[in-house]
């Protein structure tokens, strides 16, 4: 591992409106704070909250299975027949089988764990739902994780990060995974503006759920990852300009970008390579002449952005060394950029890592997990309570056996 330190579509009415989540309550001999209580006569405490009977459950299910199988069709009406994607997909139903021990057990905890609110709405929009999930027991306010799934911009879903929301909510710390349009439901600019309200959500309301609005830390995966530090940098900008926001950067204690790309025009011919092909690209955002605009690299060299910049909060990007689907380069030139215009980054490189082993072969392994390490120990750097419990804390359990999880990488289309 290697380290550099320096300081309206017309499917809304297919997502039914999440059922009303009520906040949890809490008090303690330090804190106390007024709260929604759950009913009329008496709080309860979240871990014996059941949020929703078996019936919604399989018709939440059913419903959001029916959004995504619909959408699909509609996307495949856009890339036609090509070898390349065709191929990949493939290899992606291959590879989601050969993980599938693991996804059933993580669909479980999602669907009928307590600690789980699921499609908390935060827009307008289609897609504009949120997951939570909570630690067992919430008796002072938690740190926040918001995380932006990826998913090539095109299949991306806010359960895709229920394994990073289970294991983080196992050490006490809220995530909050923000869902947002994808291709062909919308553009660029549209997964950017929502992704911005669902952080706009988080900071204004997660303590009414046990969070500490005062620890929130920005996360994205992937194209997830350009996602949010879009939204981060874009923010920064408009609050340089002493435009009305509805949240500010500097509420985000530091972003955390996994495997991202922030320098879109350099990007192009390698997705084209890789089956993104360019006029699916463009499209998604909004054009040639629109990558400037969503490329945070360039746009933090912009010399009219110089004030935004100083309101960004500390950057740390992690990247696979081995990663094909979006080279560590991306990354590392991302720092050197932010280094050169005066802002707080740092890069982590994992020798040997690819585009999905930080992310999910990793965590489905158990045991130790260097990426996942060094995000909980980052949160509760300030926490010696917290550090101290973290210490004593029993392996994470394995889901994958090994020999699925060595077969899955060899087929990752990823």
């Amino acid at each position: 591992m290697e380290m550099e330190n320096n300081k309206g579509d017309d499917n809304s009415q297919l997502l039914p409106r999440a059922s009303t989540v009520p906040p949890i309550t809490y008090t303690n001999n330090n804190y106390q704070r007024r709260r929604k209580p759950l009913s009329k006569t008496k709080s309860t405490p979240p871990r014996l909250y059941r949020q929703g009977s078996f019936s919604r459950d399989i018709g939440h299910a059913a419903a959001e299975t029916y959004l995504i199988t619909w959408l699909s069709f509609k996307l495949l009406s856009y890339l036609g027949l090509g070898y390349r994607w065709i191929t990949r997909f493939m290899g992606l139903a291959l590879y989601a089988m050969l993980l599938m021990p693991g996804f059933l057990q993580v669909a479980y905890y999602y669907f009928f764990s307590p600690l789980v609110r699921r499609s908390v709405v935060y827009g307008d929009q289609p897609r504009n739902r949120l997951d939570l999930y909570l630690p067992e027991k919430i008796d002072s306010p938690k740190p926040v994780v918001a995380f932006v799934t990826g998913g090539a911009w095109i299949i991306g879903y806010k359960a895709w990060g229920s394994l990073l929301g289970k294991q983080l909510s196992e050490h006490d710390i809220i995530v909050a995974c923000i869902d947002y349009r994808n291709f062909p439901q919308g553009t660029i600019g549209d997964m950017v503006e929502d992704v911005s309200q669902g952080i706009s959500f988080v900071c204004n309301t997660i303590a009414d759920y046990g969070g500490d609005p005062n620890r929130i830390y920005l996360m994205g995966q992937s194209a997830g990852a350009h996602i949010a530090s879009c939204a981060l940098m874009k923010q920064a900008i408009k609050e340089s300009r002493g435009e009305s926001v509805s949240w500010s950067s500097s509420q985000i204690k530091a972003y955390f970008g996994l495997s991202g790309g922030y320098n879109l025009p350099n990007l192009v011919d390698h997705f084209n390579n890789r089956g993104l092909y360019r006029s699916i690209f463009l499209s998604i955002m909004e054009g040639e002449e629109s990558l400037p605009n969503f490329s945070p690299e360039i746009m933090v060299q912009d010399q009219t952005s110089k004030a935004a910049v100083q309101l960004l909060p500390h950057i740390i990007l992690f990247h696979g060394a081995s990663d094909s689907s979006i080279p560590p380069d991306s990354s590392k030139t991302f720092v050197d950029t932010l280094h050169g215009v005066g802002a707080q980054a740092e890069l982590i490189l994992y020798e040997g890592k690819t585009h999905t082993d930080l992310f999910l072969q990793d965590p489905l392994r158990g045991g130790k997990d260097d990426l996942f390490d060094h995000i909980v120990a980052y949160i509760h750097a300030n926490d010696k309570e917290a550090l101290a419990k973290d210490a004593m804390a029993p392996p994470r359990k394995r889901l994958v056996p090994e020999i699925l999880l060595k077969l899955a990488r060899r087929v990752s289309p990823f």
